[in-house]
């Protein structure tokens, strides 16, 4: 039996983050995967600039070791290309120049990342770390949770549980009750290319909303050693009602595209291709109660429209180890207590949330898209609102609202 203040499941980015925010700020706790470390996650593998600015808050010297890792790309912005084949490059950051340690974003994949991540847990004594073990047994006793596997070999009491491990956490459905449906989540593949030509010179990934994937896309994220992560997602209840199979989308599209085919000529899989699902933010969800709060994909927090999900899930991992130091300091574990951690979510990545479920409703009429990508070529205006989109909340707003597109179509402002 291990005695703990603070068991985290799972080590991935949510839960590492959380293990990191409590061990720098001199809080021991205990984390627990099924995985042993590295391990593959099968993920789009794109990192938004979230996760360098949550890591150097916890600590700048892990953001400087992830800026100096060799297994990560920078990435400087998103190509996002419309039905009718007309795109725009958007950079992250405005008038941004491509220099070293300078990056808004990259593009690694996840067995690097999340292998990272757990070396830097094992670089802090304040943090048990046991791998190979599946807790999927959760009792609620009065001091505590009982959690164990399935034949008891490992028990843990804690007084708090932050549960990160994932789409598929037994603890989401079994004791937060939440659930997946169809319209607020993806499933999407994942295939490994090497040798793919026309990619950006400064790395940008690359979002084809494609008039058969609507509403969802096909992506292209470049890789170091000239790999490419290459994949297709779309709306679950859409693949419901086309009855479609992703794979053969994948293929299809890589193969016979008039595009795809020629950029694909000289490309070669790499391994297997794999699905995942992502659980979405679209949906407001409690995502605590007595002794426990639930991040990253286990509190269903995905981007809905880019499928972004790692920069979530430490900035929710971040906030529910500063949720537990209160619990601690206060001896208070219950669910009133803990809804501040709710608060302090959706207060900061709620809006964000909210803007890109209406941005996803959109795109499933491709003439939105295919007009906007037309006008933005003419019209340098307009161009320079969209490179704005990731910088400026207030544009985000803007490119939500339907509004918008009618201006746009009869000359108003």
């Amino acid at each position: 039996m291990i005695h703990t203040d603070i068991c985290i499941i799972g080590a991935g980015p949510a839960g590492a983050t959380a293990a990191l925010q409590l061990a720098y700020s001199g809080v021991s706790c205990t984390v627990v995967d099924k995985a042993v470390f590295p391990r593959d996650k099968v993920c789009g593998d794109g990192l938004s600039g979230k996760v360098l600015t949550l890591l150097n808050r916890i600590d700048p010297a892990i953001g400087a070791r992830l800026l100096a890792a060799q297994f990560k790309l920078d990435s400087f912005g998103v190509n996002f290309v419309a039905a009718n084949r007309i795109g725009i490059d958007i950079p992250y950051a405005a008038n941004y120049q491509k220099k070293p340690g300078e990056p808004r974003g990259f593009v690694c994949k996840r067995m690097d990342f999340d292998n990272f991540l757990v070396d830097e847990l094992k670089r802090c004594p304040h943090v048990q770390l046991l791998e190979g073990v599946d807790i999927n047994r959760h009792e609620l006793q009065a001091d505590g949770y009982l959690l164990s596997d399935a034949k008891n070999n490992t028990q843990i009491k804690a007084k708090l549980v932050i549960v990160a491990n994932g789409a598929h956490s037994t603890f989401t459905k079994e004791v937060a009750g939440i659930h997946m449906e169809p319209e607020h989540y993806v499933a999407g593949i994942r295939a490994y290319y090497k040798n793919i030509s026309g990619l950006h010179a400064d790395n940008f990934i690359e979002l084809h909303f494609l008039k058969d994937m609507l509403p969802g896309y096909f992506w292209i994220f470049p890789l170091p050693n000239g790999e490419a992560n290459v994949g297709v997602g779309m709306l679950s209840k859409s693949i419901r009602q086309k009855k479609a199979n992703l794979k053969k989308m994948l293929l299809d599209t890589v193969n016979n595209d008039p595009e795809m085919k020629e950029r694909f000529k000289h490309a070669e899989l790499i391994g297997s291709i794999d699905g995942y699902g992502l659980p979405l933010g679209s949906k407001k969800r409690p995502l605590s109660g007595e002794r426990y709060m639930l991040t990253g994909d286990a509190g269903y927090l995905i981007d809905p429209f880019t499928g972004e999900g790692i920069g979530n899930a430490l900035y929710t991992g971040r906030m529910a180890a500063q949720q537990a130091i209160k619990s601690l300091e206060a001896d208070d574990y219950s669910a009133a207590f803990m809804q501040a951690y709710d608060e302090n979510v959706y207060r900061v990545l709620g809006p964000e949330l909210t803007m890109s479920t209406k941005l996803q409703k959109l795109i499933k009429y491709p003439f939105i898209l295919n007009m906007l990508m037309k006008m933005a070529r003419r019209n340098k205006e307009l161009r320079t609102l969209l490179t704005s989109m990731f910088h400026e909340v207030d544009i985000r707003k803007k490119l939500a609202q339907p509004t918008f597109y009618l201006r746009l179509l009869f000359g108003g402002k």
